[in-house]
């Protein structure tokens, strides 16, 4: 029952005995708490311990309307009374689902008019990949297949999203499908070499890149994915015009530019896609989840130009179909559900918000540059990691045992803030509504958590101010 009384002990007892929890070190799961969230509303969440805390992360980058929103919980119920499922196969739609796609299709940039719906963001990727490969069949070209991505970026954890990773953690222990993943250097303008400017930087990239396509040659390579921000390596925001020239070295040697905007669409950085409206990328493929419903639903988007689709309508065989799909492709409850959630980012015009507070979060963030472990503090919108380090002018880590991604996220959550740790990074990637005092809250909380952590490591010998 949804109003039934919360037995913490009985839950967390489950959830230690049963779960096998992505992201978890298993070594430990089942020998220690269980965080349990049983109430949120706005930008905060509420633990059955009854702790209210502003949620830095939005979720998983996704709750960007916030969370208790009326409109959507609704448009879920009546939805879900009226027609819960709809088979989503051959000429069969539903209402929702007509609706939403000639929705993205506005939203989307250039002639990317198709939409095909999945799960998430892991297979909106998959989906991505597959279609171009159909599409390079189609043109008779069977040896365009391998594929361009960047190091430390994420595309998903499905065997084929996850193939399309740069991230080396992500994979210990894994196996992953072979599908021509040619590695280029990520455009970490904080980490470039000594003594190189950030155009200099973009130029070296640039001519990576045009060196890899000459060696595999591009009649072998079919598309390039990118992230515009990268957000699981560690929200990295690329060098001016990097992606705009980088996208047109790849169309002028007949690759397709997929852009992942799973954690960079609706309106985390002030758009509703960032790729274009921002970083000038063109893209020919467009993939989305987490803020297409704000995590109300699970749902995800693949946006397909026309050039792509006008191809691939004509069957390779007589009787051939397009044998790609999944049964909860164009789920009604999930379609309305985005419908909902865009209704409300239009109506209270969040991108807009974001713009100009945005702005602000940036600079309340920046004031904590002025701490001795701060390294970096990089960012745009609503979408920002502060990068600790050992020393500041050599930029040296602090070793492992330190976990000060860990330390400053454990005390900030005693604070009242939920921050994402990565290793030596705090994430914060929070619900698009944040205004002024929500935002001097988590400035004030992280100067507090990142200065405990370090008198910790100077108290510990790990490290000297």
């Amino acid at each position: 029952m949804l109003n039934a009384p919360i037995n913490s002990v009985e839950l967390e007892m489950q959830d230690q005995r049963h779960s096998l929890r992505g992201w978890a070190d298993l070594a430990v799961l089942g020998s220690g708490r269980s965080e349990i969230l049983v109430h949120a509303e706005g930008a905060y969440v509420t633990d059955a311990e009854g702790n209210r805390l502003l949620d830095g992360m939005g979720g998983v980058w996704c709750v960007n309307v916030g969370y208790g929103r009326e409109e959507i919980a609704q448009a879920i119920l009546e939805q879900a009374r009226q027609l819960p499922f709809a088979c989503p196969f051959r000429n069969t739609t539903n209402p929702p689902a007509a609706r939403l796609s000639a929705k993205l299709a506005d939203l989307a940039p250039g002639d990317l008019n198709r939409v095909v719906y999945s799960g998430g963001g892991s297979t909106a990727n998959d989906s991505a990949l597959r279609i171009v490969q159909h599409y390079f069949n189609h043109l008779g070209q069977d040896r365009k297949k391998q594929v361009l991505c960047r190091s430390e970026a994420y595309h998903g954890s499905t065997s084929v999203s996850a193939a399309l990773s740069g991230m080396a953690a992500n994979k210990i222990g894994f196996d992953s499908p072979d599908v021509g993943v040619n590695v280029l250097s990520a455009p970490y303008v904080y980490r470039r070499p000594d003594d190189t400017s950030e155009e200099e930087f973009c130029d070296l990239l640039l001519a990576e890149c045009r060196d890899v396509i000459e060696r595999v040659g591009a009649e072998n390579i079919a598309c390039f994915f990118a992230e515009p921000i990268m957000g699981m390596a560690g929200v990295i925001v690329p060098p001016h015009d990097y992606l705009r020239r980088i996208s047109k070295l790849c169309h002028d040697n007949d690759i397709l530019v997929i852009a992942d905007e799973v954690v960079t669409g609706f309106g985390r950085l002030g758009e509703y896609f960032a790729s274009d409206a921002i970083f000038e990328m063109s893209p020919d493929i467009v993939t989305c989840a987490k803020g297409l419903t704000s995590g109300y639903q699970p749902l995800g988007a693949t946006i397909v130009s026309d050039r792509i689709f006008e191809t691939i309508r004509t069957p390779m065989e007589e009787g051939a179909l397009f044998t790609h799909g999944f049964t909860y492709s164009e789920h009604p409850i999930c379609c309305a559900a985005a419908l909902a959630n865009i209704a409300i980012m239009e109506h209270e015009d969040l991108p807009g918000h974001v713009r100009t507070f945005g702005s602000r979060f940036r600079e309340a963030l920046s004031r904590l540059s002025d701490l001795p472990l701060v390294g970096e503090v990089r960012g745009m919108g609503f979408m920002h990691a502060i990068e600790c380090v050992a020393d500041r002018e050599s930029k040296a880590l602090l070793p492992p045992e330190a976990r000060i991604g860990e330390r400053i996220a454990t005390h900030a959550r005693r604070e009242g803030l939920i921050v994402r740790p990565l290793g030596h990074l705090s994430v914060l990637s929070p619900p698009l509504v944040l205004g002024d005092t929500e935002i001097d809250f988590v400035e004030r909380v992280l100067r507090k958590s990142i200065s405990m952590a370090a008198d910790e490591l100077v108290r510990e010998g790990v490290w000297c101010a």
